[in-house]
């Protein structure tokens, strides 16, 4: 497809996750360069935008004035929109001999739809990775310590409802992680567009995709585990307390009992 882009010797990709979710069905297929993933023109100088149902929109050659009001407009398609959006930007240099990252920046042999809906895949994995590890960082500090103390005295002092919050939400993460993201998937362009798999690569190495998702993975099943271990000293916890409210309750009834036979046998 012949893009007006074409004419440009550098290019910005720039990448904003602007929300938990984009609802991508109001955009009208005639409307679109591509579907999968959603690509549109923005404006009328060719600026292209490629958009993830995961809160991502990728955009290349766009003015800022632009950017601003395409942002606006898709802000009724947003779920829990962000306050200020992850951004990430990369440098594209076309005509260019090889294909591949070199110095943190994309060299292009020429401009194709394709090629830049490959990048943005990437970009916007990097950009829901970058997100999660600072959601999973923040985790972290909050239950070092608690399993400090329970370490030190044997106990913990959150309830349990807290504990289940925080194993609540490494479970969303890791839902959203895997389920929306797909971020160990490949794009699909490249069933139709295989040629593109070394570029793909490069992406993925410079951002070091799958390494993070592991390291990632990891995290949030140690600090699930964790919850769920501190969760159950609580629950064990509060279950030695009900046994003994059980045997005072018990020793009460006891006590009543003897009390009011001594009172017959004395009356």
């Amino acid at each position: 497809m012949e893009l007006k882009l074409n004419n440009r010797s550098d290019l910005k990709a720039r990448a904003l996750l602007l929300g938990d979710r984009l609802d991508l069905k109001s955009f009208k297929i005639a409307d679109c360069l591509a579907t999968t993933p959603l690509t549109l023109e923005v404006d009328n100088d060719g600026g292209i935008a490629v958009l993830f149902r995961y809160g991502v929109i990728v955009l290349y050659g766009v003015q800022f004035t632009d950017e601003v009001k395409f942002i606006e407009m898709l802000k009724p398609l947003l779920s829990n929109p962000y306050p200020a959006p992850e951004i990430e930007e990369m440098d594209i240099h076309i005509g260019r001999n090889s294909i591949g990252v070199q110095s943190g920046a994309v060299s292009l042999d020429t401009i194709s739809l394709e090629k830049l809906q490959v990048i943005a895949d990437a970009l916007s994995k990097n950009l829901v990775l970058t997100l999660y590890e600072k959601n999973v960082a923040d985790e972290f500090d909050k239950i070092e310590p608690l399993a400090q103390e329970l370490a030190s005295y044997g106990k913990v002092s959150g309830g349990t409802k807290k504990l289940l919050s925080k194993i609540g939400r490494m479970l969303l993460i890791e839902h959203r992680m895997v389920g929306r993201a797909e971020i160990g998937d490949k794009p699909e362009i490249l069933w139709d567009s295989p040629h593109l798999e070394g570029l793909y690569a490069s992406m993925e190495d410079e951002f070091e995709l799958k390494s993070r998702q592991s390291a990632l993975g990891r995290k949030l099943g140690l600090i699930s585990d964790t919850a769920q271990t501190l969760s159950d000293v609580w629950d064990n916890k509060q279950l030695h307390k009900l046994e003994w409210y059980v045997i005072v309750l018990i020793l009460f009834e006891v006590v009543l009992s003897l009390y009011d036979r001594v009172g017959s046998i004395l009356g």
